[in-house]
């Protein structure tokens, strides 16, 4: 659903700059959009930011401290440290038995879990909140590919789910981008209820392995208080990260200078709002901003870090600008 011809503020021919550079029309996904985040990953940073699991060798420093490949530190010999690690430079020098300490590396598979419900077939700017979902995934799967991870994940809807073992380098890229461009197509026409998403969170809980890095991507209309449950046992063995993609008209109803009324639906119940008037304009934005502070305590109980992003603008623009600051 477009609003973009009822909203004064929009530059209608940067609007189709903006998506001629990302190879899209804003509705339709395409797998060439998805690679077009190839030479784009220098925008983000996987660096971990909590103790990892992992037992295999891998491209990630763990947090604690013993024998691996990368040197951390010197620190005075104690009994029970391996002689073999001793520094014998340090030790000459001050006259003291000093030890190397190293960061071991481990392995961490990323999942990426990308919610294509109902409610993400809307746009009122750019792009389809789906679309935008899209872009967001394709752009970690491609900054996991460079840095040798093994990406995997779900991809889901109200009626179907495609489950992606996690697979080395490109071909796990290639495996993912795939499957969101062909559920994007099977867009369901069944009811919105909330009963898919906690199926897909108890879904990724099962796949889930201790130490594995996993972005779910949703705007969240069917997060509710049974998600918090799986996500939360999630996030006390994985690093869990929630990207919240959000329309701007979910924040606040377009400029409008003339008192205009116009029917919203959402495939189900319909809205009657009158644009250009300050006092619907004020509640409209109040409602919003309660609804938004509900979800983040949500993701908060689910024990995730969260970031939102607009539809509204390409990925690329919001993160350069600094509009939003990514939380690996």
């Amino acid at each position: 659903m477009w609003f973009n011809k009822i909203d004064d503020s929009i530059n209608h021919a940067d609007i189709e700059q903006q998506l001629a550079a990302l190879a899209s029309d804003g509705v339709h996904l395409s797998i060439n959009e998805l690679l077009y985040y190839q030479g784009k990953v220098s925008l983000i940073d996987l660096a971990p930011t909590k103790a990892l699991h992992g037992q295999l060798a891998g491209n990630y420093l763990a947090r604690t401290k013993g024998r691996g490949m990368e040197f951390d530190e010197v620190r005075h010999y104690q009994n029970g440290d391996d002689i073999r690690a001793i520094d014998w430079r340090v030790t000459a020098r001050t006259g003291k038995t000093h030890t190397k300490l190293f960061r071991e590396e481990v392995e961490r598979p990323v999942l990426i879990a990308t919610d294509l419900g109902n409610s993400m077939y809307f746009g009122s700017r750019l792009l389809f909140k789906s679309i935008q979902a899209a872009h967001v995934a394709a752009l970690l799967s491609w900054h996991a590919s460079k840095r040798g991870d093994r990406l995997g994940g779900l991809v889901f809807n109200q009626t179907s789910h495609m489950e992606l073992k996690p697979k080395s380098r490109q071909k796990g890229v290639l495996h993912y981008l795939h499957a969101l461009e062909e559920l994007h197509q099977l867009q369901s026409t069944e009811n919105t209820d909330n009963q898919y998403f906690y199926d897909n969170c108890l879904r990724l809980k099962q796949i889930a392995k201790p130490g594995a890095l996993i972005y779910l991507i949703t705007d969240g209309y069917h997060f509710d208080s049974r998600a918090i449950k799986p996500l939360n046992q999630i996030s006390q063995h994985c690093e869990l990260v929630i990207c919240h993609i959000h329309d701007p008209m979910e924040l606040k109803l377009p400029d409008f200078h003339q008192k205009t009324s116009v029917a919203l639906t959402n495939g189900e119940d319909e809205l009657q709002l009158t644009l250009g008037d300050k006092k619907t304009a004020h509640r409209y934005q109040s409602q919003a901003d309660k609804r938004i502070s509900q979800l983040q305590a949500l993701f908060r109980k689910a024990g995730a870090r969260f970031i939102s992003f607009s539809a509204g603008e390409s990925l690329e623009q919001q993160l350069k600008s600094g509009v939003v600051s990514w939380i690996p």
